[in-house]
């Protein structure tokens, strides 16, 4: 099977369902963009932390096909049965972080971005997570868009936050703190 099709070459692709549009369309920009960030989470899963986190990251990285499955499907025309999402996949989310905020110092204070690859990786994606949400709730407007899929990606991005913070904390790497000048 040859991974190149040609039916691209103009300019458009093909939504599940078989409807075309062009690759800028917002929908393309959506899933595209949680295509992007999933490739930043296997990012975070090759560096050097905690078994359970990778493992996390894993049904993470699951999730956000499961995202690009549901974005990338005409919601008027497709007929293709794609994988959903569960409340049980956002509560995962906040259980993570309410067992990692229970090992972390209390923040008082925004934290600048960086202390190692990992703990940067974590922002990164969290920032790209941001950007795909913003993507997502702006096609919510135009289009039918889960609302279990806005919610995963805000959640996602406070995970990211707080699994960088865990990082650091394992690591024994102080925090950047921003103290803004006055």
């Amino acid at each position: 099977m040859k991974i190149y099709t040609k039916t691209g070459d103009k300019g458009y692709t093909s939504l599940i369902g078989g409807t075309r549009v062009p690759k800028h369309h917002l929908r393309i920009e959506s899933y595209g963009t949680v295509d992007e960030l999933n490739s930043y989470i296997g990012l975070i899963r090759d560096q050097d932390i905690t078994a359970h986190d990778k493992q996390v990251l894993k049904e993470v990285q699951d999730r956000l096909f499961t995202i690009g499955s549901l974005l990338a499907s005409d919601p008027e025309r497709s007929k293709m049965i794609v994988p959903d999402l569960h409340e049980a996949d956002i509560e995962l989310l906040e259980k993570e972080m309410d067992q990692m905020n229970e090992q972390l110092p209390e923040l008082r204070h925004f934290i600048l971005p960086g202390g190692n690859n990992a703990i940067s990786f974590c922002h990164i994606a969290r920032c790209v997570c941001r950007r795909a949400e913003r993507l997502s709730v702006h096609l919510s407007e135009e289009s039918t868009v889960d609302t279990k899929v806005n919610i995963y990606l805000n959640r996602l991005s406070d995970y990211l936050f707080t699994l960088a913070r865990k990082i650091a904390n394992d690591g024994k790497v102080p925090e950047n703190q921003w103290i803004p000048r006055v």
